[in-house]
Parts: structure tokens; C-alpha cells; sequence
């Protein structure tokens, strides 16, 4: 019997935290993409090579986009594909932290049906299948249940306030945050904090897990305009990510400025 997508997620999953810890113990290389599209490290690589190898073994008519691959157009006509970000928050691996995460997802017509977070410093493993709900470690997870948005925890970074983005002014909410922005998504899923957003354009193996573990949880996601979020785009970005509780959320939207 063939394993199923989210048990060969985890089971991977755990596989690159193994390796990406390894690298994390000792000297390794690391250098700035072009473009200022960030750093990347030889963990990076390596956690990608086996997850691609791994992974496309096991499920060879899926597609596959991941950060680290030169992208491949075939993917856009499979029915099925992986979006994987092998680490996501590389400056906080890079400078020995504990909240970088291996992103992992797949996507069927555009719509996440299983999905892992893996974070293997802290132990934690989310995941989610379609209809399944969503789970840390093994324990079923729900999002936050708050109905006001004033006095709010929201993961974000410092720039979302800018009064430009806001009807009248940046929300009165309690601000944190959290470099890997898959466990950002995690985190709200969790209940652990009532929202978060991004209202840069993101890319899609930062977000489809998480989107997947969102809506499992309860919570409420889409892009800065409220549309819902689809994957395996031409361009793979969303506009933007704008998650929480859902009546949070709904109240961030109504007091986003467009």
C-alpha cells in the first residue's frame, strides 16, 4: 500500500531536520543569493537535494517548486505538486536560533491538501491534511477564538505598521515576531497568537503549509485583499498573507486600506 502524502511528508521532514542539524553543529558555507533574495547555505542545499530525490522517488507524476530549484513550467499541468521551502528562516539558522522551520506542502489544483511546519530545534511538528484537521506534534490544534482586534497578539513585521497601509492608523494590537514566516502561519494555527500578516508579496513555498494548517485549525487566511490563496501560480507568489481567528481577520481586512 502506497504511504500516504502526509506520513511521506513527515517522514521527510523529520529526514531534513536530522541533516540541516548536522550542518547546524559545525562550520559550513554560506553566501547571498543575487538580487538580494537573501542567504542561503549549504544546509539549504543539502536539505533540498534529499527531500527532491526523496520525494519525486515516491511520487513521480507530482510536480515540484521548491526555493532552492531552478523552477520547472512542467509543474503548472500536474494535478499534483510538492512546494517546499527547505528552511525557511535561514539568517536565524545561520545565527544559531531555534524558530527556522522546513516548509513543506502539497498542492491539488491549487488548493493545499497536506502539509508539515517542521521546526527540529524546538521539537515541534505541525501538520494538517485536508479535512483532517491539524495537529503540533500529537496534539489536535485550533486557532484563537477572540473577536476584537484591539488588544489582539499579532505576528507581523515592524514595516506592516506603516500608517500607509491602514484606513486610520496602524491597530491597536500587541506586536511580536518571528523570522521564519511558516511558523508564523504555525503559530496562529496553533492559537498561540490571534493573527499575523505579511503584506509584501510572498512566495508560495513560504505559505502553503501554513495555509493549509490555518484553515484545518479554524482560522481564517487569504491574500491583503481577502481573496482566497491558490498555489502553483505561473509567477508562484501571493499578494500578501493576512491570517488569525476569523473574526480577527475579518476586522485586519476591514481596516486594511486596499
Amino acid at each position: 500500500m502506497q504511504e500516504a502524502d502526509l506520513d511521506l511528508l513527515i517522514r521527510t521532514a523529520r529526514e531534513a531536520g536530522r541533516i540541516a542539524l548536522d550542518f547546524a553543529g559545525r562550520d559550513h558555507e554560506k553566501w547571498d543569493k543575487p538580487g538580494g533574495a537573501g542567504p542561503v547555505t549549504e544546509a539549504d542545499l543539502a536539505v533540498n537535494a534529499m527531500l527532491e530525490s526523496e520525494l519525486r522517488a515516491a511520487r513521480p507524476d507530482y510536480g515540484w517548486l521548491s526555493e532552492e530549484s531552478p523552477d520547472d513550467p512542467a509543474r503548472l499541468s500536474c494535478e499534483r505538486v510538492f512546494i517546499i521551502d527547505p528552511i525557511d528562516g535561514t539568517r536565524s539558522f545561520i545565527e544559531g536560533g531555534d524558530t527556522w522551520a522546513h516548509s513543506m506542502a502539497v498542492v491539488e489544483d491549487g488548493v493545499p491538501v497536506a502539509a508539515v511546519v517542521y521546526l527540529p530545534v524546538k521539537g515541534k511538528l505541525y501538520s494538517a491534511a485536508l479535512d483532517q484537521g491539524a495537529w503540533l506534534n500529537t496534539r489536535p490544534i485550533r486557532a484563537s477564538a477572540r473577536t476584537d482586534v484591539s488588544g489582539a497578539t499579532v505576528l507581523a513585521a515592524k514595516p506592516t505598521y506603516d500608517s500607509r497601509h491602514w484606513r486610520t492608523g496602524a491597530p491597536a494590537v500587541v506586536r511580536h515576531y518571528r523570522p521564519s514566516l511558516a511558523y508564523r502561519l504555525a503559530l496562529v494555527a496553533e492559537g498561540r497568537f490571534d493573527a499575523m500578516l505579511t503584506l509584501r508579496d510572498s512566495w508560495e513555498w513560504d505559505i502553503a503549509g501554513g495555509a493549509l494548517l490555518l484553515s484545518e485549525a479554524g482560522a481564517a487566511v487569504s491574500d491583503r485583499a481577502g481573496r482566497p490563496l491558490r498555489f502553483n501560480n505561473a509567477h508562484p507568489q501571493v499578494h500578501g498573507v493576512v491570517a488569525g481567528g476569523q473574526a480577527v481577520q475579518a476586522g485586519l481586512l476591514a481596516e486594511l486600506s486596499g
